[in-house]
């Protein structure tokens, strides 16, 4: 097929494919929306790497510590160690650590 496309695909020294360049248009297309819940690259590498749940990913990333998160909810530090480590949470508490790492609840529960 000899579709015409707008897809540039430039080799490096060894020929093989290095980066492909495509209309800005498509780019753009491709970018999160304000309302799609976006999770930093560095977030998902901290729970591959270290086994970590998205919480506190989510905490390290912003460079918060659990007795800063802890105060901002209003429990103890280690009530919220606890949930810290939870994979199951209820939806009251999902919602008051989302606030208080400032992300949504769906950028904690994936």
């Amino acid at each position: 097929m000899n579709a015409r496309t707008n897809t540039q695909i430039i080799h490096g020294a060894d020929g093989k494919p290095a980066f492909v360049v495509i209309p800005y248009a498509d780019y753009v297309k491709e970018l999160p929306q304000e309302d799609e819940a976006y999770v930093p690259h560095e977030v998902v590498a901290m729970m591959v790497e270290h086994q970590w749940t998205p919480m506190r990913s989510w905490r390290e990333h912003l460079n918060l510590t659990q007795q800063e998160v802890a105060a901002r909810i209003g429990i103890s530090q280690s009530a919220y160690a606890q949930q810290e480590r939870s994979t199951r949470l209820r939806p009251l508490s999902l919602e008051r650590i989302a606030a208080a790492l400032g992300v949504s609840i769906e950028q904690l529960d994936f």
